[in-house]
């Protein structure tokens, strides 16, 4: 298998693995928590820095040394422990039905890049990356399916409870 390609899957599935499980216990270090960015800004911020990373240091003919490769690789997981602070933060987190819109819009937003290195004639590294993000769907839907059935839950506890007339 090309080595670039297990690269770009494996650059995809540090931001939608390997991230959000660092995410999740700086959610439970106060200190550090309390420095996670609001959704509003998140998102966005990190959709660029994905794509700048991925279009000036992964493309190929990239004149990027391993010096500026492992610096954009360590900014690339900072910033995407920053994306998933809202879902799986403290301070910031969004409810259930702000997480569910903000990773169904994060999928498709960050999947851009993959789609400008397939534009531009890395198929296979372009096609690895996105395949490598598909666990950021799988959260959504995740997320999705516990919202709905934690709402039908609270309402089939609100209609057995007996009415007071």
């Amino acid at each position: 298998m090309n080595p670039h390609v297990v690269h770009m899957a494996t650059m995809g599935l540090l931001v939608s693995v390997v991230a959000p499980a660092l995410a999740a216990v700086v959610a439970r270090v106060p200190a550090v928590d309390r420095w996670t960015p609001p959704a509003l800004v998140a998102l966005p911020g990190f959709a660029l820095l994905h794509a700048a990373v991925t279009v000036l240091v992964e493309a190929p003919g990239s004149a990027a040394d391993a010096g500026t490769v492992a610096a954009a690789h360590t900014v690339l997981l900072a910033g995407a422990v920053a994306f998933w602070a809202p879902v799986l933060g403290a301070r910031r987190r969004l409810p259930e039905a702000g997480r569910v819109v903000y990773l169904f819009l994060a999928g498709p937003v960050l999947d851009l890049a993959g789609v400008w290195l397939v534009a531009t004639g890395d198929s296979a590294g372009g096609l690895a990356m996105i395949v490598g993000m598909l666990p950021i769907g799988v959260a959504a839907l995740v997320l999705t399916w516990r919202w709905v059935t934690d709402e039908e839950r609270r309402q089939v506890a609100a209609d057995a409870r007996p009415t007071i007339t």
